[in-house]
């Protein structure tokens, strides 16, 4: 395309617009529309505005910009994206360069007499111009800013997962080295259901996240809240990102216990800690099941009953209201069951005049455990 009429008038008035006081009031107005922008020294926008106002009388004087003047935009897009300026916040910087340029340009092009209709010509030229410009830089920032986040995640990624597996490894950010992180472990696979988990973590202060051994695993700041209902996950007390690897694999065996009972939802690692131990010694849970529960028989739903009914008892520390709504059935009910299976194997449920109470009734537990999951 030949250059017009138009063209060269305005690149006079580029030329002429160029000089550092011009210059210096573009960059003031880009700076001033975008905070981001103006964080960067000023020093860097000088030299982007310098070089895209070069490419613009260059595009004049060619009919169009060249790849020179392209890759200048590329490189702007990029390097905007690698210092954390979002597109929206670098785009409203360059418009209003723009904008404060083209103003400047007309306001002298009427004050030297240039005719209205080249002025009108050549502005319209710029536009073309400065659009072509914005589609490289918007295509090049993007291309960073998804290599950037791949390039950090796949770090973070590689460093969560030493620190699990216990191998050599430094806190990367957001993690400080001396301080002190919940390790949380997950049943989720699924790469869109774990970065939801992700988001919901790390919303409440810093952590790292990802993928490791197949699951979901994060060490973050704050514990998740408690709670019965979405995927399994298993939250331990914090402790420094150099000692997590003991805890992670102490989770994953928590994970499993809970897993194998129907849990479902965030529970505390302490919390689960006698089926975590108790899941580890099947041979054990099914001796206890003998001696506790001969006299039952697993294939009548009525015993099996008095079982589930005798768990829900233990697992709410022998209240039996709690028990009761827990199992959807009047508390007379509860009463009847535990009494029955007293009766059937000839042992008391909990006897808090014994001297080893507590060891007597996780020994229940785990048989009733071990007896109703079949084992």
């Amino acid at each position: 395309m030949e250059p017009v009429e138009g063209d060269r008038f305005l690149r006079l008035l580029i030329e002429h617009g160029a000089d550092p006081e011009v210059l210096d009031a573009t960059v003031r107005a880009a700076r001033g529309r975008s905070e981001l922008v103006a964080a960067l020294p000023e020093e860097e926008t000088r030299r982007h505005a310098r070089a895209l106002v070069r490419g613009v009388v260059a595009a004049l004087e060619t009919g169009g910009p060249g790849e020179d003047v392209l890759a200048a935009a590329e490189r702007l897009g990029a390097d905007r994206a690698r210092q954390g300026v979002p597109v929206t916040a670098f785009l409203d910087g360059f418009q209003a360069g723009r904008a404060h340029l083209v103003r400047t340009l007309v306001a002298d092009g009427r004050r030297l007499g240039v005719p209205e209709h080249l002025l009108l010509d050549g502005v319209t030229r710029v536009d073309e111009i400065t659009t072509a410009l914005v589609h490289r830089m918007v295509h090049a920032h993007r291309v960073a800013e998804l290599e950037t986040a791949r390039t950090a995640r796949e770090a973070h990624v590689q460093t969560l997962r030493r620190l699990l597996h216990g191998e050599a490894a430094s806190a990367p950010a957001p993690l400080d080295p001396s301080g002190a992180y919940h390790c949380v472990v997950s049943d989720v696979s699924d790469p869109a259901v774990a970065a939801r988990l992700e988001a919901r973590l790390t919303a409440a202060g810093p952590g790292l996240c990802g993928l490791v051994d197949g699951r979901f695993a994060a060490l973050v700041a704050r514990p998740p809240v408690p709670s019965e209902d979405g995927p399994l996950l298993v939250a331990a007390p914090p402790v420094p990102p150099g000692d997590v690897a003991p805890v992670y694999e102490l989770g994953r065996r928590a994970l499993r216990a809970g897993a194998a009972a129907g849990l479902r939802g965030t529970r505390h690692l302490a919390d689960l800690a006698l089926p975590t131990v108790t899941g580890a010694e099947p041979a054990l849970g099914r001796l206890l099941a003998d001696t506790l529960l001969g006299g039952l028989d697993p294939r009548d739903p009525f015993h099996r009953a008095l079982a589930a009914t005798a768990l829900a008892y233990l697992d709410h520390g022998g209240r039996v209201a709690p028990a009761a709504a827990a199992l959807h059935v009047h508390e007379n009910t509860v009463k009847y069951r535990v009494r029955r299976l007293q009766e059937l194997t000839g042992r008391p449920l909990l006897d808090p005049s014994a001297g080893a109470a507590v060891t007597r009734a996780a020994n229940w537990w785990w048989a009733l455990r071990h007896w109703l999951s079949g084992g």
